[in-house]
């Protein structure tokens, strides 16, 4: 997927970070009860940018995703904190095993090859695919791809659909979404094929538009360790359905998707 080149800024915070959790007590238990990599924080793993679910303002680290955990991290009585890491590192929970966060919240899809791996939240986001092209272009399909390029990013589910229903084009991957768009901008590239939010983000200025539409059934989670979390995913879940009720869900939703 997703579940993105990052800022030197946001390389810095993400230092800055890491130097953090090397400090935490590893095996500490919050007054929540829970055993967190940090005593009394909720560390939560990301791949920043990818806008609007993890990006940064003003050297600190806000989106969908953040400010959902954030809220998760409230009830749970525990303070919140955010790595900055490789796509690639989690979603094969490499994070995780290395006791580099609890959670993952990087709008990152829930497929079986990754449940085999992770633990996943209940769903609390619906994404499909698009096309994201210049203004004018004239691709307005997956067929219109045929000797053209298209970008993704490496390790998505946008990556995964593109090889498989887009083989008559160029696919090249990228790391981040930052670089995915300047090789749109450039020109080295036809169109990006990726979420929807990420890419209806980069409609802004009117020079892109979104040509289709790919309902392709997925939805995020949060994503924890495998095995020994089930008390986390529990308590996640919790939060995520009490998020929903008492309405903070829905002011979250409405701050970073309505325009």
């Amino acid at each position: 997927m997703p579940h993105k080149a990052r800022t030197t800024l946001a390389a810095l915070l993400a230092v800055g970070a890491l130097s953090l959790t090397a400090c935490g007590g590893g095996d500490d238990s919050a007054e929540s009860g829970l055993t967190t990599v940090n005593e009394g924080t909720l560390t939560v793993c990301s791949n920043v940018p990818f806008k609007p679910f993890e990006y940064v303002v003003d050297g600190e680290f806000t989106g969908f995703d953040i400010e959902l955990t954030r809220e998760i991290a409230k009830g749970m009585g525990l303070e919140h904190e955010v790595q900055n890491v490789g796509f690639d590192g989690l979603q094969s929970g490499t994070v995780l095993a290395a006791r580099q966060c609890d959670v993952i919240a990087a709008a990152m899809s829930i497929t079986d090859e990754r449940a085999e791996k992770l633990a996943f939240s209940d769903p609390y986001y619906d994404s499909p695919q698009t096309l994201l092209v210049p203004a004018d272009s004239s691709v307005a399909s997956l067929a219109d791809l045929k000797g053209k390029k298209v970008g993704v990013q490496q390790g998505t589910t946008g990556e995964s659909y593109a090889r498989e229903n887009a083989a008559d084009a160029e696919i090249m991957s990228f790391q981040t979404d930052a670089e995915l768009f300047q090789g749109l901008q450039a020109g080295n590239i036809d169109a990006v094929l990726q979420d929807h939010a990420v890419n209806q983000d980069h409609t802004e200025d009117g020079k892109f538009r979104i040509s289709a539409s790919f309902e392709t059934g997925e939805s995020y989670g949060l994503a924890m360790k495998k095995e020994g979390s089930e008390e986390l995913v529990s308590k996640v879940n919790e939060q995520l359905a009490d998020l929903r009720e008492n309405g903070k869900y829905q002011e979250l939703h409405d701050r970073f998707f309505t325009k």
